[in-house]
């Protein structure tokens, strides 16, 4: 079974994007490629338990195993070895990064405190776009009681669009909740 924003992309947003664009082929639309999901868990140098609950609530939010990332070089001052895991990362395709996307604006997103909308200046000059999320509660899967210690995460949505605009339009007709310029 399809996700319910896949079909909402191929029915809508497809048709909407070839006449803003001025497209002759729904195959130069541009389209989500793929969402990558990464956490940055410091205190793991110190606490590799850290580093497990931290793999342990990415699993939960996305749905798909996560990869332990390892330092690429020694840093004295921070006591950190090269090849010691310090994060993790999930990099979702297909309907999982659909249903994932899905559930990131609709529902995780508007839980986020004083919320006024995400920077329309993260965009890469190549249609991709990162932004940060300061921890992992907004989730519903995370129970707040079982958590061992608040994470954030970076969340970057890889498009096949060629321009910042032409991604901006493709992100915020699927429900991305952009800053408007209103002071």
């Amino acid at each position: 079974m399809k996700a319910r924003l896949r079909e909402e992309w191929e029915k809508r947003i497809v048709p909407h994007l070839m006449k803003r664009f001025g497209y002759k082929n729904c195959h130069q639309v541009p389209e989500i490629v793929k969402i990558v999901v990464n956490m940055g868990v410091g205190e793991a140098i110190s606490d590799p338990k850290v580093l497990e609950a931290a793999m342990e609530d990415l699993a939960m939010i996305t749905g798909q195993r996560p990869v332990a990332r390892r330092a690429r070089k020694s840093i004295s001052q921070f006591k950190l070895r090269k090849g010691i895991p310090i994060g993790c990362k999930v990099t979702l395709r297909g309907d999982r990064m659909y249903e994932f996307f899905d559930r990131l604006v609709n529902v995780a997103i508007p839980r986020v405190r004083d919320f006024r909308g995400l920077s329309p200046n993260s965009f890469d000059g190549r249609g991709n776009y990162t932004f940060g999320v300061v921890e992992q509660t907004i989730f519903p899967e995370i129970e707040y009681d079982k958590v061992k210690a608040m994470l954030g995460m970076d969340i970057t949505v890889v498009t096949s669009a060629n321009t910042d605009e032409e991604a901006k339009e493709l992100l915020s007709t699927l429900g991305m909740p952009f800053r408007t310029a209103t002071s």
